[in-house]
């Protein structure tokens, strides 16, 4: 089916009109009902006649329009550069556009640009192949979304949502590929991000040696296309897989030299002083943290990250003020509410970052069966 066709199809049912009703006087009932099912296609003036029946008016110069601010949007997508993203999509609104083919597109976008859901599955009949590809993308549908379009940008999607399922082999498979056809059409911010989420994925592993590399190529370009907030997400990483591994004191020279931490570095900062024998700068840091995370302006989105804070923060308090920790049934339950509320409410990487302590925590309480669990669960994780 067209998109005209479509189109009239919707808007047509949409108003319970009969076909008999919508073309008297423009058209014959079985040529409607051809263009409704996409057997023909409308002539110029059968289309603008009922598009102007129908209350949808267009013309050559709005429907070029629509077709630039389209193709400008998918270029500036398709090439990372998502911050620019709703500068390329028309000011008016969406609904300006309906009656051109690019309208889908301008949906499309937009749901891309805010993070928003798939379109109405009844807008699928006039899709084209680039547009369903965009829509299984926003459906969760891989495989079919990466059929219909194997473009890098579609690689590089895949591998963040298996980056962020902790599916860190597939995630790096579909990095890798986005990376060499970002390189090959000379897309260097999705090259950029590509090779970070690399170095993410073994972040998360504590693979530190595997790494380097991707943080190190990623840095280049970051540095190359004036990308600070990238620099300092790289720089913040690398200092937590430190604390992950056990490399307190270098993690400590990074996260105690910021000039205005957040509550999560002031949350590893109170860790690194604690494992280096700074008790009373760790608790200086959790109250640092604790006060900035009670004065945040809170969206309804981030309450879930903010319980999940709190009871992080509250796990490392118990550790200073009870040396023998591991010996005291609250502080089991305290750390394994928060592991919990990590794993069910965050993404895996906050899981894996306390796994150490869940597991020295079942270690010491000669609960290995559950030790066994966690690393059949946790796979990829190095302890």
């Amino acid at each position: 089916m067209s998109y005209y066709g479509n189109l009239i199809l919707r808007e047509r049912l949409a108003r319970s009109w009969s076909q008999a009703g919508l073309c008297k006087d423009i058209c014959t009932v079985s040529y409607l009902s051809k263009i409704e099912t996409g057997k023909a296609q409308p002539s110029a003036d059968v289309l603008r006649l009922l598009l102007a029946r129908l209350g949808l008016h267009t013309d050559p110069a709005l429907e070029a329009a629509g077709a630039r601010c389209a193709e400008d949007g998918y270029e500036r997508l398709f090439t990372g550069r998502f911050g620019e993203l709703a500068a390329a999509l028309p000011a008016v609104s969406d609904e300006t556009y309906r009656a051109t083919a690019a309208w889908t597109d301008l949906l499309l976008l937009r749901q891309f640009d805010t993070d928003g859901g798939a379109l109405d599955a009844g807008l699928e009949v006039g899709m084209t192949q680039r547009q369903l590809a965009m829509q299984r993308l926003l459906q969760g549908r891989w495989d079919e979304a990466l059929a219909l379009l194997p473009n890098a940008f579609c690689h590089w999607r895949i591998g963040v949502s298996a980056y962020e399922a902790g599916r860190y082999e597939d995630a790096v498979e579909h990095l890798q590929a986005g990376y060499d056809l970002a390189a090959r059409d000379g897309a260097a911010r999705l090259m950029l991000l590509c090779r970070a989420y690399m170095g993410n994925c073994y972040c998360n592993r504590r693979d530190m040696e595997r790494m380097r590399p991707h943080y190190a190529a990623a840095r280049r370009l970051a540095q190359a296309l004036g990308e600070q907030e990238l620099l300092d997400s790289i720089a913040y990483n690398t200092a937590a897989v430190q604390i992950e591994r056990g490399q307190f004191e270098e993690a400590y020279g990074y996260f105690s030299a910021l000039d205005d931490p957040g509550v999560l570095a002031l949350h590893k900062l109170a860790i690194c002083c604690e494992k280096t024998g700074r008790t009373a700068e760790a608790l200086a840091a959790l109250e640092r943290a604790e006060a900035a995370e009670t004065a945040e302006q809170r969206s309804e989105a981030a309450e879930q990250r903010s319980e999940a804070v709190e009871k992080m923060l509250a796990v490392v308090r118990f550790r200073l003020a009870h040396p023998d920790y591991l010996h005291c049934d609250a502080y089991g339950a305290l750390l394994l509410d928060c592991f919990a509320c990590c794993r069910t409410r965050l993404p895996q990487g906050y899981a894996a970052f306390h796994l150490p302590w869940v597991v020295e925590w079942y270690t010491a309480a000669r609960q290995y069966k559950k030790v066994c669990e966690l690393l059949t669960e946790f796979p990829d994780i190095r302890i």
